[in-house]
């Protein structure tokens, strides 16, 4: 692995989140707020050690190993959170660096999760940067699972490979760079349609375009304390539901769409099982709050159908302190936190693809007992699933689980309640945000210790990451030449 490349391809990263730093640094200078410096400091930092860093491993265009593949995808997020972390530090919004890098990783990974204890109480630019993170790190979540990871041979999106056709190899475009194109594209569309609902619906400017990158990011950073349920509007809950199913659906799916290929779209079989699981979901809950609560029919099917679209896009806003609901459905909402999106969408989780065929194998392996004789195959959109593929998602899953248990034994270690302790790991590996316990969706995770929040933090980006790309790096096999 040429480390000189390596160096070269995260200096851009740096000069990116530096650039990108001007948004919130305009917003500073229009609200005259004394923030203002400190990402201006953060923006010249970054741009300098880019550019620094740019200029001295400069050399000729050649292909990307696959080596150096896992590392700049691995490390990128890393060094670009810990960059985006400056504002946060040279502000004086938080008193120690883990609770900035902390802040960071949560927004570029699209988690959602914060350690601030009065959201209201910061500045425009500050709360504009938190989104812009998600923003941001929700498009680069996109290009990573259909561009890169397929190209690695990890990640969900390699389904849409050679072995099954798909919209990634037959209906986009061949070279990264005109995909990227295309789903920049799409994103900006779906996310400038959400702005003018929201402000049609008697949202702030501001508030509209923070909760517009937030939820085409699935990353559920509000600009309010509860969260959307602050706004008290049936319509604003509404169109932040239909944002967030768009956004945790596949965006290769998308493009099909807005082309006029709709009758294929829907014959996906992960887009059906993905709004099978929420329609199934949300009737469970519908039909728990309807008797366990005092809401009556039209606030518990809307109750019911935000939160579990929030919780299972892993954006992870809150309608209503789900905390207060029966165990039921806090038990339910506890499961849906490890399904996730789809592949190929800016959601996280274990994804619907994986699920989805993880039960296909179940059932066949029951099949087979009956029929020991009888050959059967597990098959996505009528294509033929090699066992590569099935053997891949089966070990994504055991090491999903097991860095699941480990890392909830170690928070239970440093003094929380084992629902808090769970929940908050499932929360930050699935990327979702709120869990419950002392995390709950009105609570929030400054009083966790440093080491917990160390932990949870390695267990965003592992999750965002998809595991494998992560730990492929702690290898020893991965350094030899």
């Amino acid at each position: 692995m040429q480390f000189r490349f390596l160096f070269h391809a995260l200096s851009l990263l740096i000069l990116i989140t530096g650039i990108s730093m001007a948004l919130p640094l305009l917003a500073a200078f229009i609200y005259g707020e004394a923030d203002g410096k400190a990402f201006l400091i953060s923006l010249v930092i970054s741009l300098v050690t880019g550019g620094l860093i740019y200029f001295f491993t400069r050399e000729p265009n050649r292909e990307i190993t696959h080596k150096e593949g896992f590392a700049i995808v691995g490390l990128g997020w890393i060094v670009v959170a810990l960059f985006g972390s400056l504002p946060y530090v040279f502000s004086g919004v938080f008193n120690s660096f883990t609770d900035a890098y902390f802040e960071a990783v949560s927004g570029f990974t699209t988690t959602g999760s914060t350690v601030l204890t009065s959201i209201e109480s910061m500045s425009h630019s500050i709360l504009l940067w938190r989104s812009f993170t998600q923003w941001f790190g929700g498009m680069g979540i996109i290009l990573l699972s259909i561009a890169i990871l397929p190209l690695l041979g990890v990640g969900g999106m390699q389904l849409y490979k050679a072995e099954v056709p798909g919209p990634a190899t037959d209906k986009l475009k061949p070279r990264i760079g005109e995909t990227a194109k295309l789903l920049w594209k799409v994103y900006l569309l779906f996310t400038f349609i959400e702005f003018i609902l929201l402000r049609a619906g008697g949202m702030s400017f501001y508030d509209a375009i923070c909760h517009s990158f937030t939820t085409m990011a699935t990353g559920g950073f509000s600009t309010k304390n509860v969260s959307v349920e602050s706004f008290g509007s049936a319509y604003i809950e509404v169109v932040i539901t239909i944002f967030m199913l768009l956004a945790g659906a596949n965006f290769a799916l998308h493009y099909q769409m807005l082309t006029g290929r709709l009758k294929a779209s829907l014959k996906d079989n992960e887009l059906r099982f993905y709004l099978a699981v929420i329609a199934i979901s949300t009737f469970f809950i519908f039909i728990n709050l309807s008797s366990t609560t005092d809401y009556g029919l039209w606030k518990s099917l809307r109750l019911s159908t935000f939160q579990v679209v929030s919780i299972i896009t892993t954006t992870g806003y809150s309608s209503a302190d789900f905390e207060q609901w029966s165990e039921f459905a806090k038990y339910f909402i506890f499961i849906l936190m490890f399904v996730g999106g789809c592949a190929g969408s800016t959601g996280g989780g274990m994804k619907m693809l994986r699920i989805f065929l993880l039960l296909k194998q179940g059932y066949r392996e029951l099949y087979r007992l009956i029929h020991p004789h009888a050959v059967v195959h597990v098959k996505f959109n009528n294509q033929k699933v090699s066992s590569d593929i099935m053997d891949s998602i089966w070990g994504f899953f055991s090491l999903y689980m097991f860095l699941f248990v480990i890392a909830a034994l170690i928070m239970s270690l440093l003094g929380m309640d084992m629902i808090s302790a769970v929940t908050s790991v499932a929360t930050s590996m699935g990327n979702v945000g709120p869990g419950l316990g002392t995390v709950g969706p009105y609570d929030n995770f400054s009083h966790l210790p440093t080491t917990g929040k160390w932990v949870l933090t390695s267990c965003m980006i592992l999750g965002r990451l998809e595991i494998y790309t992560l730990l492929v790096l702690f290898l020893p096999e991965y350094w030899e030449k």
